[in-house]
């Protein structure tokens, strides 16, 4: 009888802790109460760093008439014009003459076609390494060979749609850079939000073999072994150091460590997200993470925690039914479970009754992205399998999407004031997905990067030399 009355006020300890812990994980911490956005311009990221006004914006203005515009706020499909000055959206009006558009502006006529918010992909890797066993110049873990490995990727995914990629884990600076040339409108691209490296515990996820290459004794890694509470921590600060828009987490780890990084990504205003399955799901969700990536297994306890936390879910099943198609995944310590299409998908869908907010992301690896546009698309016809419209797909495609970025506020919908990224689509890809192979034109900050379905490169402009630095200057 003792043994049991124990036993019971042990557990009741157990989860009266458990709760307390719970509560206790703060979000990250906003900082727009100190930024005046009247005087104080801020980069279009999740940092929210001051730069000087102007800045990475391109000139000039774009009138698009006739155009069928799904919005993505859930407001009625409607005909409009648009008018975008420089990165933004500045005008929307069912009459065009109200947009008073520059002479100057570009125009789109969009007859027959659909406007709507750019398309955003949460899970890829841009850098990933060709399949393993090719040639060295195709597997490559170098930073140039990373570069132009997802200099290559990020065309792929303007090409489809996409505006806006979250780099869930790539090579060293590699990310960073790539972000950088996009925003400037040095390189065609979708925008880029990036995590840096994964961070997990020595031998976790994506480290499995001898071969692995991995932070920080291989800076360039593309995943971060950390060991202890203090260094899951100084991983996060190297990560932020770089340029990190999030920070990824990977199992395994104890709970101290996870917690110990969600508490620092926190403070410094970044939002965590996670690879992880059974058990660490359930400390990664009690340390108070933002996300949880892929339809791994996790109890009924976790979803209901994660529904009460708000914990987001991108659910990735496009990556497992390829997996699952070539025969499985193996010989990985971290997937050690039973997972099938239909395990997965159940897994899914018992996340969205329960009320969890749900975005939209591929996991594209090894050399998937060849498989664009149709793997984003799978991934929006799997969402629809949750019993969702094309619409409702499209919404969680944008504005669920941002809102999961921490974006909201600048992307996911189009309305006067955010910025100037949009798709036009030969169709109705509200009413029918497959409609968005029919791509237009993609505009990303307030550049037509894809014009009549093809990249747009402008030729570049000469630029003069200062004549003082050729004077004095002769052959010989």
């Amino acid at each position: 009888m003792r043994t049991r009355l124990f036993n019971r006020l042990f557990s009741g300890i157990l989860s009266w802790v458990a709760i307390v812990t719970v509560v206790a994980a703060e979000p990250p911490v906003d900082r727009s109460a100190w930024i005046d956005s009247a005087v104080t311009a801020t980069s279009d990221d999740p940092r929210r760093v001051p730069v000087p006004k102007g800045f990475n914006e391109p000139a000039g203005s774009i009138l698009i008439r006739n155009a069928r515009l799904f919005d993505g706020t859930g407001a009625p499909v409607r005909p409009v014009a648009i008018l975008i000055s420089r990165s933004r959206i500045l005008r929307i009006s069912a009459n065009e003459a109200e947009l008073a558009a520059p002479a100057d502006a570009q125009v789109i006529d969009a007859a027959g076609r659909t406007v709507m918010p750019g398309l955003i992909d949460l899970h890829t890797h841009l850098t990933y390494v060709e399949e393993f066993g090719l040639p060295a110049a195709t597997s490559d873990e170098s930073q140039a060979g990373a570069a132009l490995r997802g200099q290559e990727r990020l065309r792929y995914f303007v090409e489809s749609g996409v505006t806006s990629v979250r780099d869930v884990a790539s090579h060293g600076a590699a990310p960073f850079l790539l972000k950088q040339w996009v925003a400037s409108g040095r390189i065609p691209g979708p925008r880029v939000f990036a995590a840096g490296s994964l961070i997990t515990a020595v031998g976790g996820h994506g480290t499995e073999g001898e071969a692995i290459r991995t932070a920080p004794s291989y800076p360039d890694g593309a995943v971060y072994e950390a060991s202890g509470a203090e260094g899951f921590r100084n991983a996060v600060r190297v990560q932020f150091k770089r340029g990190a828009d999030l920070i990824k987490l990977g199992s395994h780890f104890a709970s101290e460590e996870v917690r110990a990084a969600v508490d620092e990504a926190h403070a410094l205003g970044l939002r965590v997200t996670v690879d992880a399955e059974t058990i660490y799901t359930q400390m990664a969700v009690e340390a108070g993470v933002d996300c949880v990536e892929h339809p791994l297994p996790r109890s009924d306890q976790t979803i209901r925690l994660m529904a009460k936390m708000n914990v987001c879910s991108v659910m990735t099943l496009v990556p497992y039914q390829y997996i699952n198609a070539a025969g499985g995944y193996h010989f990985s310590t971290s997937r050690r479970f039973t997972e099938t299409d239909a395990v997965n998908l159940a897994m899914a869908k018992k996340m969205d009754a329960a009320g969890i907010k749900i975005g939209i992301g591929t996991d594209l690896v090894v050399g998937w992205y060849r498989f664009l546009p149709e793997p984003y698309l799978q991934e929006l016809r799997n969402y629809q399998s949750l019993g969702k419209t094309p619409a409702q797909a499209l919404v969680a495609a944008t504005r669920t999407n941002a809102e999961i970025l921490g974006m909201a506020d600048k992307l996911g919908t189009l309305e006067p004031g955010k910025l100037a990224d949009l798709i036009v689509v030969d169709g109705r890809p509200d009413e029918n997905i497959e409609d968005l192979r029919k791509l237009s034109h993609v505009i990303v900050n307030g550049r037509v990067v894809i014009r009549d379905g093809r990249l747009d490169i402008p030729r570049h402009v000469e630029e003069k030399a200062p004549v003082s630095a050729l004077l004095g200057k002769t052959p010989h």
